[in-house]
């Protein structure tokens, strides 16, 4: 992509947009459609993209992975967490309304921080997702898996291009005999 600058350009002025939209569905859940998914995924979205436009390495160094796998977990505990306050002021798990000074105080400040927590570890998750499976060579462009690198990291009793070559010989073996018959003619 290094060549593509206008790509490159637009995709500068339309990430943050992007970002900014996510925010928008993030806060404006409670309120309409939209929440802690959905914005994890648009802000996810817009993390991928720069990805694509310049590279995974550069989005690597921008949203390194140390930071990631903490912010999946940091998620997950506000959920949590917020549910445990809840049982500490005398209600049930998840229950908002003893959260504020008032019920519906208590059911805002409970469904941000819920919907917080799910919008944190969906973007981090997806985010994590696509850094797993892009795989990068020195120039930092995508690369397919190399058969190289599956032989690397399978044991021989499980090799999948094995199983694989397997698995054709015995399709071929056992329409041999279909193979050799001869064509009615009309």
């Amino acid at each position: 992509m290094q060549h593509h600058i206008v790509l490159r350009f637009v995709g500068k002025l339309f990430i943050p947009l992007v970002m900014l939209f996510g925010l928008y569905v993030q806060f404006h859940g409670d309120f309409g459609p939209g929440g802690g998914f959905q914005a994890g995924v648009i802000f996810a979205a817009a993390i991928i993209l720069h990805a694509l436009l310049f590279s995974v390495d550069t989005t690597q160094s921008v949203v390194p992975l140390t930071l990631l796998k903490p912010l999946a977990a940091i998620g997950v505990l506000i959920y949590a967490s917020v549910g445990v306050v809840g049982i500490f002021l005398g209600g049930n798990y998840l229950d908002y309304n003893v959260l504020g000074s008032t019920a519906i105080a208590g059911q805002h400040l409970g469904i941000l921080l819920v919907e917080l927590g799910v919008g944190i570890t969906v973007a981090s998750v997806m985010i994590l997702l696509f850094f797993c499976f892009a795989r990068t060579h020195e120039a930092g462009t995508v690369d397919q898996v190399d058969e190289n690198d599956l032989q690397a990291t399978v044991t021989p009793e499980y090799d999948p291009i094995e199983l694989l070559k397997a698995r054709d010989r015995a399709i071929a073996d056992e329409l041999e005999p279909y193979s050799t018959r001869e064509t009615p003619t009309l």
